[in-house]
């Protein structure tokens, strides 16, 4: 449960606009199907293009191995004009990100 707190925000941070321009942002779509059993999915869409999707699975219920597994994506236009959009798995094994614009570790 600690890591998807930490995973939490984490994406948060990544998402969230500074003021300026984008201060006036509407949210223009939010969809949520979360009834708290077994697990969960959001998208949310803004107005200046940001736009982000998750679903969470419980995994190993019942055991001490109980862990939410997540999957989700957010994109944005960076200040350079570019739309950037990072994909990532946070499961047992930690938060996974990847993005065309992100360094890949040497195998």
């Amino acid at each position: 449960m600690k890591s998807f707190i930490v995973l939490a925000l984490f994406v948060a941070a990544a998402v969230a606009a500074p003021a300026g321009p984008d201060a006036d942002a509407k949210i223009v779509r939010y969809d949520s199907d979360n009834i708290g059993v077994d697990g969960y999915n959001y998208a949310v869409e803004t107005s200046n293009g940001i736009s982000q999707q998750e679903q969470g699975q419980l995994t190993n219920p019942g055991t001490e191995n109980e862990a939410i597994s997540v999957r989700g994506q957010f994109s944005y236009t960076g200040p350079d004009g570019q739309q950037y959009t990072v994909t990532y798995v946070a499961d047992e094994n930690g938060f996974q990100p990847q993005g065309a614009h992100l360094p890949v570790p040497p195998q």
